[in-house]
């Protein structure tokens, strides 16, 4: 395997212990690839970058994902760990946990279901997408030289159909027994440190809020303005018989306070999405929730409304009845990193552009290249070291702030510049110094460059 630069060495070393010796040589060059190959994400397009077009033992790359042996799960508690050792602020951890579809299509990919297309539909209009679902939990941080809050993810699991699992005659799980076995295993991984994790209103269900509060996990969730919210269970009397009751009278629904003229609202004040203060009219209050067959949750609820009126009111809940509102709501507008995260994926990592067709494949490959996001910013930071990144800048487009293609662009021109992780396919063997690069190599990967 050619050296790489000194500073990446350290960054890759914890994950050689998950990989046999000769399937580790592989993955390296394959990481490598990924990091420097423009448009797909393909095995053929990673050995292209490196130079190594012409191995005639390719398909033995292919079988890093389809064939070798090698625990996703072990790999993404090292890049836990890694980004805990690295970028931890201290104080409570916050992560974001939501689903993305990954749009493919075709006989052979089995584990494909139809959804709904959350970023394409709206409350009115409903759109469709075929696909695969992953389920990703992220670390929600700021990041010194970014200034601003990114979502790193680290954990990510596919999330089949109902359909799927009945073809294969197996239980079915939802999203939210994916998200309760993931919340599970972080509790596990992380004992000893304060946990937060913040969802949208698909995982308000009682189950996955109980076993959070079970686990000393504080869960920030959007709340239905229509759910049906109680009063603690009254005291018992002496010498009364019978089951204790488990909930006192109904409150009044979040959409009745919205309505009623004689709730209390207060000033709030939060730093928004766009890092500009701004101001919300608030309301809060604790209660339970419970459901026939389902656990008691204790619960303080908050509910917001815009004075402009531009925004639509939405409420939040969190498990811990302590929490301040201001605290829940700045935990919760964190979650928004998790879709810019998908996004960057996407366009900079060339998500949805892989085309393997085996499970095991199909299983590995879009959480690897999730993690490569997570993998490629503790790059940058520590090539940085406290240094700020000055950001890609025109005069059309006065960037004040550096994204992740700043930090993407950095790490491969670390790669490009400085010890080249590539080699010519087959050097002869009296040779002791790998080549350097061919500029005909060079001048082929930027004019196909897509």
């Amino acid at each position: 395997m050619p050296s790489l630069p000194d500073a990446i060495v350290p960054l890759l070393s914890p994950f050689a212990s998950l990989f046999d010796a000769r399937t580790w040589r592989k993955a390296q060059r394959l990481l490598i690839g990924a990091v420097l190959a423009p448009g797909r994400r393909t095995v053929c397009a990673c050995l292209r970058v490196l130079g190594r077009q012409a191995e005639p033992d390719f398909a033995l790359y292919h079988q890093v994902l389809n064939r070798a042996r090698w625990s996703a799960l072990a790999a993404s508690r090292q890049l836990l760990a890694l980004l805990l050792r690295h970028l931890d602020p201290g104080g409570p951890l916050v992560f974001g946990l939501d689903e993305t579809i990954e749009r493919r299509a075709g006989p052979r990919i089995e584990a494909k279901g139809v959804y709904r297309d959350a970023v394409r539909s709206s409350h009115s209009h409903f759109v469709k997408a075929m696909g695969l679902r992953w389920l990703s939990l992220m670390w929600l941080v700021r990041i010194p030289w970014a200034q601003r809050v990114w979502a790193l993810p680290f954990l990510t699991v596919l999330a089949p159909s109902a359909r799927y699992h009945g073809e294969q005659g197996r239980r079915h799980k939802t999203l939210t027994d994916w998200a309760r076995q993931m919340l599970g295993l972080l509790r596990r991984w992380l004992p000893d440190r304060d946990l937060v994790v913040v969802a949208d209103r698909t995982y308000a269900t009682l189950r996955l809020l109980a076993a959070c509060q079970r686990w000393a996990l504080v869960a920030v969730v959007r709340l239905r303005l229509d759910a049906a919210l109680y009063a603690p269970a009254p005291p018992r009397r002496p010498g009364q018989t019978g089951r204790p009751r488990l909930k006192g009278a109904r409150l009044p629904s979040l959409r009745q306070r919205l309505a009623d003229p004689q709730t209390t609202w207060r000033p709030l004040t939060v730093r928004w999405y766009d890092g500009r203060r701004k101001v919300l009219d608030h309301a809060t209050g604790t209660a339970l929730r419970i459901h026939s067959g389902q656990p008691v949750v204790p619960l303080r609820w908050v509910l917001l409304r815009d004075p402009a009126g531009v925004r639509a009111p939405t409420a939040l809940l969190c498990t811990d009845p302590q929490r301040t509102p201001h605290t829940m709501v700045a935990w919760f507008l964190r979650r928004w990193q998790v879709e810019v995260t998908f996004q960057a994926v996407r366009t900079h990592l060339g998500g949805e552009t892989q085309r393997q067709w085996a499970a095991p494949a199909i299983a590995r490959t879009t959480p690897v290249l999730l993690g490569l996001f997570s993998w490629v910013t503790v790059v940058a930071h520590a090539l940085l070291r406290g240094r700020p990144l000055v950001p890609r800048r025109a005069a059309w487009y006065p960037k004040t702030r550096p994204t992740f293609a700043d930090a993407l662009a950095l790490v491969r021109l670390t790669l490009w510049t400085g010890r080249p992780p590539f080699s010519r396919s087959r050097p002869p063997p009296d040779r002791q110094k790998p080549p350097p690069l061919d500029p005909a190599q060079l001048w082929e990967f930027l004019c196909y460059t897509a």
